[in-house]
């Protein structure tokens, strides 16, 4: 979709890693899709485990990319990654469209490109999710010291490299408002794509419930699998991360962890699921959306995207991350589940529609651009 404003343009999409096709990616794969003629700024790229629109891209990676085992353990180069983001040469373009959860908002550049960044999140490991992922009982007491020794920094780089980004976009009035209060900045909401196509009402449900997603400590694996161990209810887990030794070392034989499953697999799990269980806290959350389109509830924690995507139509909401709350909500599916109807969830999901997110990207990238243009204009002409 190149129209005039952006023919001959030199565009640079940065993204902080490229490790798998999560909510991030799925966002990414549209710019991707809108600009193919740009190039493709990453830490580190593990190739084959992204999309064919992704895979075809220009892909400039940075020296993680040759890092001792970065592929597997490239989260604990952390402390690394500004010096990294900061090391492409980025001056030579006109725009550059971050992608960012972590430092990719953070590229560095002199006045010329114009910068408008998609924040999925203000680096939330450091800021209103360090307790999440760092001082859990299970986190080892090196890594405890080590987040704790580099926190500051993170955080003090995190709020500087924002003078790089002339406009901001992201993913839910959740985040806006994280964005608001940490960056004191203000950010347009675009909500994240589902792929409406993949993704549609079956006619056959099981008794099995589902989770999809990264074994990340905000997800909350560990929390769902205590809970269906109580109540010998069949779980399915789709994905894999970080504290997927710790959950498979704690569940017991009703809960069935699936791994990397393929597009078609992964639709029919949704389609014949009683529920969907998403017990974590997230910026968005575009898999309750999946599931929804699938035409199937959701059980979620009332905090963060679940509450603007889900509604009492659609799901049942727990309020406190405890065994007992979510025990609670799961034994009321188990009552309730036939009420929701399969229409009802597909047409909630209909709304964050991958048509709608990219025309809405589009016009906002070409809005910002045109005005940042115009004002240079403007600038120019009073210093004559």
């Amino acid at each position: 979709m190149i129209d005039e404003t952006f023919r001959g343009k030199r565009i640079a999409l940065v993204h902080d890693w490229l490790t798998g096709m999560r909510g991030g990616e799925k966002c990414l794969e549209v710019l991707c899709e809108l600009f193919p003629q740009a190039d493709l700024y990453t830490l580190l790229h593990v190739r084959g485990e992204l999309s064919e629109t992704i895979e075809s891209m220009n892909i400039i990676t940075s020296p993680l990319q040759h890092f001792p085992m970065s592929a597997q353990k490239y989260r604990y180069y952390l402390p690394t990654f500004p010096k990294l983001i900061e090391c492409f040469d980025l001056n030579d373009y006109d725009l550059i469209i971050s992608s960012s959860h972590c430092v990719a908002k953070g590229a560095m550049h002199h006045h010329h490109p114009y910068h408008i960044s998609y924040i999925h999140a203000p680096m939330r490991y450091m800021w209103t999710l360090y307790h999440t992922y760092f001082e859990k009982p299970s986190v080892k007491l090196p890594v405890k010291w080590m987040a704790r020794w580099v926190r500051p920094y993170l955080q003090y780089w995190d709020l500087q490299s924002n003078d790089r980004v002339h406009d901001i976009l992201c993913n839910s009035r959740n985040i806006q408002r994280q964005i608001q209060n940490i960056y004191h900045r203000e950010a347009k909401v675009v909500y994240p794509p589902v792929d409406m196509q993949s993704f549609q009402p079956g006619n056959q449900r099981e008794n099995y419930y589902l989770m999809v997603g990264a074994f990340a400590p905000n997800k909350r694996v560990d929390l769902a699998i205590q809970v269906f161990n109580q109540l010998k209810l069949p779980l399915r887990i789709v994905g894999g991360g970080q504290e997927e030794a710790y959950c498979r070392s704690i569940a017991q034989s009703n809960i069935e962890f699936l791994g990397s499953v393929d597009d078609a697999t992964i639709a029919k799990l949704y389609q014949n699921a009683r529920a969907f269980v998403f017990p974590g806290e997230d910026d968005f959350g575009i898999t309750p959306l999946e599931a929804q389109a699938s035409g199937i509830p959701v059980i979620a924690y009332a905090k963060g995207g679940a509450l603007e995507t889900i509604t009492d139509k659609t799901g049942i909401f727990f309020q406190r991350q405890t065994v007992a709350d979510l025990q609670t909500a799961v034994e009321t599916m188990e009552k309730r589940w036939h009420e929701f109807s399969p229409t009802d969830c597909h047409g909630q999901a209909q709304k964050f529609s991958r048509e709608t997110y990219r025309l809405e990207m589009f016009q906002s990238i070409k809005a910002g651009y045109k005005n940042w243009l115009q004002q240079n204009a403007r600038d120019q002409s009073r210093s004559q």
